[in-house]
């Protein structure tokens, strides 16, 4: 039997059409006292709050590293143009983006939110460069992925220094125990990278900024409601969402193809769980 072809990295809608799918979107809380290397204050605030934050994850030298290596995907992606924000589903085609899906501190801190059977699926770079006036729109992660049940979360890992001068994310602490939101599409005068936005969303929770130094990472839930304003400033604010899920999780669209299994077993094989791509390791 011949494997399988690899898939291209840039076969993926970042923002399918998933409006037709019919998928079960409740919020899954996490054992406290389940937990290996957060706290069960930290699993609690995962519950009650929808995500954890200021997480710690690479020292100050291996940060600059992970910056650099980033700085290179950029530049050939400018070179090829395309624009900051088109590195999506990276895992699939940078060997270093794997290694980051795949690093046991972070996957252990989904693993601690999501059980023992993770997948890591998505990797997506978010780089507002200096003067940047586009802006990410109060959105939930959930409704843009077709995955059933809703059981994943984002780790948003820090490669610049992210704080309120520079457009850093935002949370709206809470809004996961609203369910699944209705939105609207996008306008030209929402300045939105994405294509949804939840209209008055402030009255689902208290806005919580999720400033992180470069090498620390937050983590939150599917279901969330998040955002961000532009970079006006001088500064350059990028970070690299992780995707991860339960394995038990299932995923439309082919999405399936994407997922590596990073921890446990995948009893029902529904995760294609390609090999690492080559390139250098950041």
């Amino acid at each position: 039997m011949q494997p399988a072809a690899p898939v291209a990295f840039d076969a993926f809608d970042a923002t399918p059409d998933v409006s037709g799918e019919v998928r079960d979107l409740r919020f899954r809380p996490a054992d406290p006292h389940a937990a290996t290397v957060l706290s069960p204050e930290q699993v609690a605030q995962f519950n009650d709050r929808g995500f954890v934050a200021p997480l710690p994850a690479f020292d100050p030298a291996e940060a600059d590293r992970i910056r650099a290596y980033f700085d290179g995907l950029l530049a050939d992606a400018l070179a090829a143009g395309k624009d900051s924000y088109s590195l999506s589903t990276a895992h699939l085609a940078h060997g270093g983006v794997y290694d980051l899906l795949t690093h046991p501190t972070l996957v252990a801190y989904a693993a601690d939110l999501l059980g023992e059977n993770v997948v890591g699926w998505g990797s997506h770079f978010f780089c507002k460069m200096p003067g940047d006036g586009t802006a990410v729109g109060w959105h939930q992660d959930a409704s843009f992925w077709p995955l059933s049940p809703s059981h994943a979360v984002t780790i948003w890992l820090a490669i610049d220094d992210a704080d309120e001068g520079n457009g850093c994310m935002r949370f709206l602490a809470g809004s996961h125990h609203s369910g699944h939101l209705t939105y609207r599409e996008s306008t030209p005068e929402d300045h939105s990278a994405l294509n949804q936005v939840v209209p008055n969303a402030e009255q689902y929770g208290e806005e919580v900024l999720d400033e992180l130094k470069a090498g620390t990472c937050s983590v939150h839930s599917d279901l969330l409601l998040h955002g961000s304003e532009a970079n006006p400033g001088p500064r350059r604010r990028c970070g690299l969402t992780l995707r991860y899920c339960s394995a038990d999780v299932r995923a439309g669209q082919g999405w399936n193809a994407k997922g590596v299994l990073v921890r446990g077993e995948d009893p029902g094989g529904h995760w294609a769980n390609p090999p690492r791509p080559a390139g250098p390791a950041w």
